[in-house]
Formats: structure tokens, C-alpha cells, sequence
């Protein structure tokens, strides 16, 4: 059986995905030419898994053209309406789009937030069925600057943190948090390595009240590079104060690629 070649060797050049750049994948040549080794494995799940594992493995990110069904089918020796029953069912698990006369892309993960509940960034991949990691871009314990206390809703010392989340390799959020420390001291010395800012703050700092302000925004150097997006791009941006008996916790600006990330609600007027 033929496997897809790596997308970005046959390109001849970086991967497509976030800088707004596409790489086109292509289909390896060589080899037997027939469908052997799939086991018990039917062929049409054995290409949906190939595809799945490129995708998910950041391998194939987002932007990049996936092959023509024709090129897939006759890289693994199967009838095209095989591929098509693959393509179809990645497209239905919103990893692929297909474009009219452009071809079938991989898309960005998307998701939807609840405003009324405080969401964890790490239960939001999970949900899509990809993997999860953070890094501390930076961490800095100083006093709050005139505009941060503003924000923040009081003049503290706090631990500015800077965070990057992603779904499988792929940036999904880009976190920037205030955490007061006349709020929660403990916060200096809590180490972020392990457990997100967002997460550990939930574990364990009970709250009251949650303000949210939610704007289309397009995004400044910095907030294109961190999201691996091209800059004036259009993001997602929801800022958010958490208190606890109205005494200031945390106040966090979170910012999602747009055309990836919806805010939905629902509420009800019955009582109780």
C-alpha cells in the first residue's frame, strides 16, 4: 500500500498553516501499488486513519491543499468513491474543508465557549478529540501599572503572566493574565510548568462574580506571531475579571484566531 508522502518535503518548502502561506500535499509514488499490510483494517479506514494521524500530528497544519481524491486513490490502489467516504468523514469531524474549486484544506480547530461559566482552554481541545499543551511564554511578579490596575479593579502587586495553548501543534489561544497577589499570594509561587494559570486558579480559588467583555479585534504583531497568523488578521478576543465577594482575583484578555472560535449562550427566565 502507498502512504502519503510528508506534504512538506514534496512541496519543496516550509509547511502551509497560520502565516497564511499553503503548502499543497502530495501523494508518494513507488512501491507495490496495491493495498497490503492494512491487517483486519478495511482500506477505507486505513486511509482515514493516515489522514486523521497527518492532520492531528501537526504534520499537515492548517492551510495546507490535501491530494486530489484521484492522486489519494491511485497512491493506494483503491476506487476513488473509497477516498470520498474518508474525505467525507474528516470533513464531518471538522478537520478538512472542502472548497469549491479550490480544493480540500485543513482547517484550524474550532470551538464554542459558554460566557456563563469560566472554560477551561484544556477541556476545550480535549472536547475536539485533539491534544493539549501550554507554554509560559513569560512570568513577571512586579506592581500593577496604572492601566493594569484599572483593568484589574485595584492597585496590587500581581503576577503578569503570558501563556500560548494549543491543539495538537497548532496555537488555539493566546493568554495574557493578571493574577492579584493580595488576592491569592500563593500565586508567587505556583508553579505554572505543570498546571495552566486559568486551571490552577479554578482549582482553587473559589469566585463570585465574572465579568466578560467579548470584541472582534485583528491582530497586532505580537498577537500574529504568537498565534502563527498573518498580522491585521481577525481574532477573537474575550476579556474577562473574575472577583470573589467583589474583591479583584484575576482579570485575563484570551484571543482566538476568528474564523475558529464562536460564544454562545443560553439562558432562561424560569425561576429556580
Amino acid at each position: 500500500m502507498q502512504h502519503l508522502a510528508n506534504p512538506a518535503e514534496e512541496a519543496g518548502g516550509p509547511k502551509g498553516g497560520g502565516d497564511g502561506r499553503r503548502s499543497k500535499a502530495q501523494v508518494g509514488r513507488g512501491g507495490d501499488g496495491g493495498a497490503s499490510g492494512a491487517g483486519r483494517k478495511s482500506l477505507h479506514q486505513q486511509i482515514l486513519e493516515d489522514l486523521r494521524s497527518r492532520i492531528l500530528s501537526g504534520e499537515w497544519p492548517p492551510g495546507t491543499q490535501l491530494p486530489f481524491e484521484q492522486d489519494i486513490a491511485k497512491s493506494y490502489g483503491c476506487s476513488r468513491m473509497t477516498v470520498n467516504k474518508a474525505m467525507t468523514q474528516l470533513a464531518a469531524a471538522g478537520l478538512i474543508e472542502r472548497r469549491r474549486k479550490a480544493g480540500t484544506f485543513v482547517r484550524r480547530p474550532q470551538s464554542a465557549s459558554v460566557i456563563v461559566e469560566i472554560v477551561d482552554i484544556g477541556r476545550e481541545v480535549a472536547a475536539l478529540g485533539l491534544p493539549y499543551h501550554f507554554e509560559i511564554i513569560s512570568r513577571e511578579i512586579r506592581k500593577a501599572s496604572t492601566a493594569e490596575a484599572e483593568r484589574l479593579g485595584e492597585e496590587t502587586r500581581v503576577v503578569a503572566i503570558q501563556c500560548r495553548h494549543f491543539a495538537a501543534r497548532q496555537p488555539f489561544c493566546f493568554e495574557d493574565r493578571l493574577i492579584s497577589l493580595d488576592a491569592v499570594p500563593e500565586a508567587e509561587t505556583a508553579d505554572f510548568e505543570a498546571t495552566s494559570p486559568g486551571a490552577w486558579l479554578v482549582s482553587r480559588v473559589p469566585w463570585s462574580d465574572v465579568e466578560y467583555r467579548i470584541k472582534a479585534v485583528a491582530a497586532d504583531r505580537e498577537t500574529a506571531g504568537r498565534l502563527l497568523i498573518a498580522e491585521g488578521a481577525p481574532c477573537l478576543a474575550i476579556w474577562r475579571r473574575t472577583t470573589s465577594e467583589g474583591r479583584p482575583i484575576t482579570f485575563v484578555r484570551l484571543t482566538y484566531p476568528g474564523s475558529d472560535h464562536e460564544v454562545s449562550a443560553s439562558f432562561s427566565s424560569k425561576a429556580g
